[in-house]
């Protein structure tokens, strides 16, 4: 997982990571709705959780990225 985190480009990643988390823009994006309706416990369409994968993937892996750049930089 590391390796893999490690071979994707960072300009790439930001780009996706930002755009699927915060799209559409207006009224709500789809991550933050999905993410209510997960903590309120009405998450159960498969197309809501799909929505939820394809638009929390890229902003988590972006994280990670970023998060194991962090721990590289202090070893």
């Amino acid at each position: 997982m590391m390796k893999f985190l490690d071979r994707l480009p960072l300009a790439p990643l930001a780009f996706f990571g930002i755009a699927l988390g915060l799209a559409p823009f207006a009224p709500e994006p789809h991550l933050v709705e999905k993410l209510r309706m997960l903590a309120s416990g009405t998450l159960s369409r498969p197309i809501d959780i799909f929505d939820l994968f394809l638009h929390g993937t890229p902003p988590l892996l972006l994280v990670l990225k970023l998060g194991r750049m962090a721990v590289l930089r202090r070893a």
